[in-house]
């Protein structure tokens, strides 16, 4: 039997409630704040990512799907989604539209890597893109309407953390100490970092390595080194979240894991279903534009892990939908109640009542039980006497009580008890 490739997951119709109930309350809560909805190719040409994630991020080094098409054309399919808006904002010329342009996404993306819960090689992003501020006013909100979507799926234990990396001006300074901090430890570290020291040594702080770990736990901080310009603008964005309300810890170790970030950084991180890990993460870009080959646009964004996010909620037993059933089940006895039924049962569903009928000829008997196996609430039964009669035996499988329902009457009957 050929099976699933690894770092895969089927969604089976089980689950399929779960996640349709998460990406409603992400399409809401994005669609509040007056973003909308923007869909863009699963596989983008490879300079895109190299350009815009950043050749010296793990991302592009280690984990993209990279394969050459029959024109010779290297491809890769989508390690995440920012790239790949920022391209469809410019080739659409939408720069020269209304701003900021607010656009969200629900993808499924693909990254190379060791699976393990909640992280898959194929696995699905919510995400938010703000483009046309460099205002503190567009990441607090940015982080406003990532806290609201954490509320509206019913979580509550989880924290916001903050930092700055501050902006090239500020983090030539930046990198030129972490050089001097390191270079006497480089021998001890790994080989990642050795590279990452060469080309990009805030990539350092970022490394999982245990050895590295306790090198860079005492490597100097961000936040000693902003400009005025950034220092001012990390300000204001904790200024305008202390006036929404929200609660958030400044945490100078964040750099998150792709290049092109600039000034705020955030991440929502919980415990919930396990070691401490982010749930949701983001910041701002301005640079990322200007890397694509056009004029600098400033912006700002986050991508949340859907089945992360799941786990989480199951968690913290927050409340998810569970799949219902169907609302009847029209059992015909013979040949010519299973014709009726045939036909009520599209009369049903034109009226949006979810039903179904007999396909494969099942007795009467085994009818009842994949009635009940399919959840269905009432099981119309029709037989001879229903025909002549023109009405049906309606039995309402919880409350174990029967009734008789006209035929014409029957789309009316469970339009009233949906």
């Amino acid at each position: 039997m050929i099976q699933i490739p690894k770092g895969c997951k089927d969604i089976l119709p089980a689950q399929s409630k779960k996640w349709q109930f998460l990406e409603t309350k992400a399409r809401a809560a994005a669609e509040q704040y007056g973003f909308r909805e923007i869909r863009t190719p699963v596989f983008e040409h490879t300079e895109l990512f190299a350009r815009g994630v950043g050749e010296t991020s793990d991302v592009v080094t280690k984990e993209m799907y990279t394969f050459l098409d029959k024109g010779g054309r290297s491809v890769t399919l989508r390690p995440e989604g920012t790239a790949g808006v920022a391209r469809a904002f410019l080739e659409n010329g939408l720069q020269g539209g209304a701003l900021p342009f607010k656009a969200y996404y629900l993808i499924s993306a693909f990254r190379y890597e060791r699976p393990q819960a909640g992280r898959l090689r194929e696995f699905h992003q919510f995400g938010a893109e703000l483009y046309g501020s460099a205002a503190p006013y567009a990441d607090a909100e940015t982080i406003c309407l990532a806290d609201g979507f954490l509320r509206s799926i019913g979580l509550k234990k989880y924290a916001l953390e903050l930092n700055s990396v501050g902006c090239p001006t500020c983090r030539a300074a930046y990198s030129k100490a972490l050089r001097d901090y390191f270079r006497p430890h480089l021998a001890e570290m790994c080989p990642d970092c050795n590279v990452r020291f060469e080309k990009n040594p805030m990539r350092m702080l970022d490394c999982k390595v245990e050895e590295c770990k306790k090198w860079t736990a005492g490597a100097p901080r961000m936040l000693d080194y902003l400009c005025p310009d950034c220092r001012a603008h990390f300000e204001e964005v904790k200024d305008l979240l202390d006036g929404a309300g929200i609660s958030y810890t400044v945490n100078p170790s964040i750099v998150r894991g792709l290049d092109y970030y600039t000034r705020t950084v955030f991440e929502f991180t919980s415990d919930a279903a396990g070691a401490q890990g982010t749930i949701l993460g983001g910041g701002r870009y301005d640079g990322l534009l200007a890397q694509l080959g056009e004029a600098n646009v400033p912006a700002v964004g986050f991508a949340a892990g859907m089945e992360r996010l799941l786990m989480v909620m199951e968690a913290e037993g927050a409340p998810m939908p569970e799949d219902e059933g169907i609302n009847c089940y029209l059992l015909g006895m013979d040949a010519a109640s299973r014709s009726r039924a045939f036909v009520l049962a599209e009369e049903l569903r034109a009226h949006g009542i979810s039903c179904e009928t007999d396909l494969v000829g099942r007795s009467v008997k085994a009818q009842f039980k994949y009635a009940d196996k399919r959840g269905a609430r009432f099981v119309v039964t029709i037989g001879q006497n229903e025909l002549e009669e023109g009405a049906a035996e309606v039995k309402d499988m919880r409350a174990s009580s029967s009734e008789r329902v006209k035929f014409e009457e029957l789309a009316q009957y469970f339009m009233i008890r949906r």
